[in-house]
């Protein structure tokens, strides 16, 4: 099919809006080991466990996660929501992940065998010591 000149435009500005329309994991790809495992660095590094329990298994302030794939009620599109703009208790991380980094959480999340992270790098003893 050949577009003509006059409806290109309008080909090229659907695309657009379907294209954002769509979430950032799903654009991304990121449903591999690899974004797991980054989404589990996240998951240490950010914060999450702090609330959530070490892999999510539960905290005194976040709920267990860990059934958190096998819940139909929580499918990606709802966990990303709740990421972005926090909800009950949680608050909202929109201005502190980036889209990709959304996308690799809802990875580690949805895992059906979650990474371990990597160890913590320690940091340098102070100068001096």
């Amino acid at each position: 099919m050949i577009l003509r000149p006059k409806y290109f435009h309008t080909a090229l500005i659907l695309l657009l809006a379907v294209s954002a329309a769509r979430p950032a994991y799903a654009l991304m790809g990121s449903n591999t080991k690899a974004a797991e495992q980054a989404g589990a660095v996240l998951f240490r590094d950010k914060g999450c466990a702090y609330c959530h329990g070490v892999g999510g298994s539960g905290g005194k302030k976040g709920p267990d996660l860990s059934a958190i794939r096998t819940d139909k009620l929580w499918t990606p599109e709802k966990i990303t929501s709740q990421i972005l703009n926090g909800g009950q208790k949680m608050p909202p991380f929109s201005d502190s992940l980036t889209d990709a980094e959304i996308a690799q959480l809802v990875s580690y999340l949805r895992a059906k065998h979650r990474p371990v992270p990597p160890p913590a790098a320690t940091p340098p003893p102070p100068p001096g010591n």
